[in-house]
């Protein structure tokens, strides 16, 4: 395996919060202990129900909030604190696109301007270059010279996913961080969507982080997902081996509910809904709504190991390390 572009250790990110207008404060762990690694121009896919700390983790990997514990290397070397030079610096390899196109744009100034702006504030290329650098743009995510003129709200949805995306190549980063970029789309634009980013990723040597609640594009994207849960990734390995005999239970429900034409699948329906994060259960978090939970779950934690066929997972019963079960499997 070869040395990660970006290696993320044991990552901790807590809010506070407070229950009631008098109640007493807490903490809620949205990130908690989160270890991950994208080689170069590869994608990690980090799937998950809403709520699970996805984009939390993608804003943490960037540097945009400081982590609580744990630590970020990028080129082996340590993330700089947030808001210093070295870090305004470094951000400029790293770069994030957002869910909502519309909000990430802004609506005052033309397309081109907007795409210009990052060579501008970081000083890349000389000024009468930067225009062609525009145009250049433009064409690598399928849009036109005269879509420059035009301000995000003339742009369709899609229109202005690709200005986003060509906003973020402009400094020629070696890491995007993508946070659900399709799901504000069409139906039938999001595909067009997933086809340039392969394509962008496949001409440029881009690594990504590919955030997503849908596992099909995730499937489409990723060399390698990770699947999270309550703030911990419970499962990780290749795609092929993830989507096709997942390990963790949680998992096994999520690639159940992709849909199959043509083939039969059994859904596989979870009881509850995920626990309050501030209330979270003691042991494994998954086990009050686990088909396949034993006594240890309860009282004990798994942690995220190794599998001989190269997975990680955090599971007692998929590690076949847990007796006395609680309740059978549907």
């Amino acid at each position: 395996m070869s040395a990660p572009l970006l290696e993320a250790e044991g990552l901790v990110r807590r809010y506070a919060m407070r229950r009631g207008l008098f109640g007493r404060g807490v903490e809620i762990a949205a990130v908690d202990g989160v270890s991950l690694r994208i080689e170069a121009g590869r994608t990690l896919g980090l799937v998950g129900e809403s709520g699970c700390g996805k984009s939390t983790t993608g804003r943490l990997v960037l540097g945009l909030e400081r982590p609580d514990a744990g630590s970020v290397r990028f080129e082996g070397r340590p993330m700089p604190p947030p808001g210093t030079a070295e870090w305004r610096r470094l951000r400029a390899r790293m770069q994030m696109v957002f869910q909502d196109p519309l909000g990430a744009l802004d609506r005052r100034l033309p397309i081109g301007e907007q795409i210009r702006e990052p060579l501008d504030i970081h000083g890349l290329l000389d000024p009468a270059a930067r225009q062609a650098r525009v145009f250049d743009l433009l064409h690598a995510v399928g849009l036109r010279e005269d879509h420059a003129a035009r301000y995000p709200h003339e742009l369709s949805g899609g229109q202005r996913q690709r200005a986003v995306l060509a906003r973020a190549l402009a400094t020629g980063p070696s890491l995007l961080v993508a946070d659900e970029p399709i799901s504000a789309l069409d139906v039938s634009i999001q595909a067009q969507v997933m086809n340039l980013l392969a394509d962008i990723q496949a001409r440029f040597g881009i690594a990504m982080l590919f955030i997503s609640h849908d596992l099909r594009a995730v499937r489409q994207l990723s060399h390698r997902i990770a699947v999270m849960y309550l703030g911990r990734i419970v499962e990780e390995g290749e795609p092929d081996a993830v989507l096709h005999d997942p390990a963790h239970p949680y998992a096994r429900a999520l690639v159940s509910a992709i849909p199959h034409p043509g083939r039969a699948v059994r859904r596989i329906l979870l009881p509850g809904d995920p626990p309050n994060p501030a209330d979270r259960p003691p042991g494994c978090a998954f086990h009050p709504r686990c088909p396949a939970a034993v006594a240890r779950c309860r009282a004990e934690s798994p942690a995220l190991k190794p599998r001989a066929d190269g997975r990680l997972v955090a599971c007692h019963v998929a590690q076949g390390e847990a007796e006395a079960p609680i309740r059978q499997a549907a």
